[in-house]
C-alpha cells in the first residue's frame, strides 16, 4: 500500500486519502491548536501561498497525544486553524500517530529517519515530512525545526514537480 491508498478521513469525517494530492510535494505535518509550537501554523500557511501554485500542498493531521494539546472537536480545530492563522491547506482527521492505535499512514511515515538517521516514533507535535510527487517520503524535519528553515524550503524546492 502507498501512501496515496491508505485511507484517512477529511476533517469534517469524509472519508478521503491522499491520492488527490497525487503528483504533489506534500509536507504532512502533524498539528496541534495548544502547543509551544503551534504558532509553526503561520510558517505552514506561507509555505502553502508560496508554493502551492507551483504544485505543493502542506497536509495537516490534527493529534491530542502530545499532553493533550489538541482537544478540541473538529470544528473547534477548523475555527481555530482559520480565524487565528488564516490557514488554507487540508486539515485531515484527529489521528494518533504513535502508539497500538497509530493511524496506518503514520505507520508508513514513522519508518523514515530523519537527518541524523532516527526513524521511529514521533517526538512532538509538528513533525514533518517531505512527500516527492511520486510519493516518496524523501526527508523528515523533527518538530523544533521551523516550517520555514533554510534546509526544509531547499528540500521542498529540490521536491517540487518539475
Amino acid at each position: 500500500m502507498t501512501l496515496y491508498d491508505t485511507p484517512i478521513g477529511t476533517l469534517d469525517g469524509d472519508p478521503s486519502s491522499l491520492e488527490p494530492f497525487e503528483g504533489k510535494a506534500l509536507l504532512l505535518v502533524n498539528v496541534a491548536s495548544k502547543c509551544g509550537l503551534t504558532p509553526q501554523y503561520e510558517g505552514l500557511e506561507r509555505l502553502q501561498r508560496t508554493y502551492a501554485d507551483r504544485g505543493f500542498s502542506v497536509v495537516g493531521f490534527p493529534c491530542n497525544q502530545f499532553m493533550g494539546q489538541e482537544p478540541g472537536s473538529a470544528e473547534e480545530i477548523k475555527e481555530f486553524c482559520s480565524t487565528t492563522y488564516g490557514v488554507s491547506f487540508p486539515l485531515m482527521e484527529k489521528i494518533e500517530v504513535n502508539g497500538e492505535n497509530r493511524h496506518p499512514l503514520y505507520e508508513q511515515l514513522t519508518e523514515v529517519p530523519d537527518a541524523e538517521g532516527t526513524a521511529g516514533d514521533i517526538t512532538w507535535n509538528f513533525e514533518k515530512f517531505l512527500v516527492s510527487p511520486t510519493g516518496e517520503v524523501v526527508a523528515r524535519f523533527r518538530p523544533q525545526v521551523d516550517p520555514e528553515d533554510p534546509v526544509v524550503i531547499e528540500a521542498i524546492e529540490a521536491a517540487l514537480p518539475v
